[in-house]
């Protein structure tokens, strides 16, 4: 009879070990896919901050020649007779 219950023991540590060994497995792909997952969103954080930065210096220079135009036209409507044409 001990010979049974020995068989039995090692069925059971072997299927422990198989258990074991699984969810071993599945943390490891777990794992790799958070980190895959934290690595997009650090690159995405990057390329975003990077798009926005360039967009804010096209954004000053728009602005920049908005405040031009915005004299020029101002300069423009207080004297008038600067742009009259002598035909």
């Amino acid at each position: 009879m001990a010979r049974a219950g020995g068989i039995t023991n090692a069925v059971n540590v072997g299927i422990a070990v198989q258990a074991d060994w699984e969810n071993r497995e599945f943390i490891s792909h777990i794992s790799l896919n958070v980190r895959r997952l934290f690595d997009f969103l650090v690159q995405f954080e990057a390329t975003t901050k990077s798009k926005l930065a360039s967009l804010n210096e096209k954004l000053d220079v728009l602005e920049r020649k908005l405040e031009l135009l915005e004299v020029q036209v101002g300069t423009a409507s207080a004297n008038p007779s600067l742009f009259a044409r002598d035909a």
